[in-house]
């Protein structure tokens, strides 16, 4: 579990990088700017992190290659993020990734994992999907500056 200023500063680098190849063609470079620095920076994260939010991250060999962060509440497991680098991704690696996740929500008592989805980014919700998840509802989230999130909630039982 990440924790200490040095690995919550390899995420912010690493969350950068990711949202910005993955996510600017869906949503414009300047929302992305705006959810690194309200969702990913160092003080977002310890912010989570005090709000009961459990950040882990991934290796190959000892290269960091993504992350996810989790937030257990009454009725599931919230799988808040998970990401991996391009070239890490469709080897496995998110599968593994939703395993574990699948694990830590059974470990802690709760049986269901939900998640949010931009509804344009087709790939994760067919990953999503192959996983087990289904599509609960749609929802849209004013996160401010003008900004709202346009998803789909994902939920899947374990």
């Amino acid at each position: 579990m990440a924790t200490t200023h040095s690995q919550l500063y390899a995420i912010a680098q690493i969350a950068a990088e990711i949202w910005n190849e993955h996510y600017s063609p869906i949503i414009g470079k300047a929302q992305v700017d705006y959810m690194i620095e309200k969702f990913q920076s160092i003080e977002a994260m310890q912010k989570q992190i005090e709000e009961g939010y459990a950040y882990y991250l991934f290796f190959k060999d000892e290269e960091l290659i993504g992350y996810l962060g989790i937030q257990p509440r009454e009725t599931h497991l919230f799988l808040s993020k998970v990401y991996l680098l391009k070239q890490h991704r469709s080897k496995g690696f998110g599968k593994q990734a939703l395993e574990f996740v699948s694990k830590r929500a059974l470990d802690l008592g709760l049986n269901v994992i939900q998640l949010t989805v931009n509804k344009y980014n087709t790939n994760s919700i067919k990953t999503y999907q192959k996983a087990g998840f289904k599509t609960i509802k749609p929802a849209v989230f004013d996160i401010g500056n003008g900004f709202v999130m346009d998803d789909f909630v994902m939920e899947k039982v374990v």
